[in-house]
This record gives structure tokens, sequence and C-alpha cells, in this order.
């Protein structure tokens, strides 16, 4: 594995824990149900539906033009990596920007 790249897998895990950092940072304030946690979930929300689009261009632009070669599966575990991430890291810079 020092030649290689992990193991698709790996890649949700990571966001995994990547995530658990913003809902230990946002657990008291989701709690409270206000207009403001609302407006930050749908702005939250929104970026990461923008970024998802960005996401799948990239990659199939590199998959289309063989730049990176990669299987179905391993492509849609970094999408889904890619996306779990931006939502709870984007809710986090909301939060402290509101």
């Amino acid at each position: 594995m020092a030649k290689s790249a992990p193991n698709s897998e790996a890649y949700t895990l990571l966001s995994f824990a990547v995530m658990s950092f913003p809902l230990s940072y946002l657990s008291p304030q989701f709690s409270q149900k206000d207009e403001r946690i609302r407006m930050i979930r749908e702005k939250a929300m929104f970026i990461s539906s923008l970024a998802f689009l960005v996401y799948s261009f990239v990659l199939t632009s590199a998959l289309g033009f063989n730049l990176i070669h990669l299987s179905a599966i391993e492509a849609i575990n970094i999408l889904i990596a890619l996306m779990i991430s931006t939502i709870f890291i984007s809710m986090v810079f909301f939060a402290r920007k509101y």
C-alpha cells in the first residue's frame, strides 16, 4: 500500500471523521431550532449542491480525458466523501459567519 492509493472505502471513513468535528461544534446550536439554524442548513445544502455539480463535472472530465483511471465504485465513494465533508464544513462556515 506504500505506492498505491488507499482503498476507496477509506475516503468515506475519513469523511465521517471530518463530519464528527463540525457536529461537535454545532450540536449546542442545533438544539435551539431557531431561524438562524434553519438558514444555516439551507445555505449549506445550497452550497453543497453547487459543489456536487462542480465535483461531478471535474470527475467526469478527468475520466473522459483519461487523466485518472477509476472504477465506478471508486468514483462514487470519492463523491460521497466529498459531499459529506462539504456539507458539514460549510455548516461550520455559515455558523461562524451568521
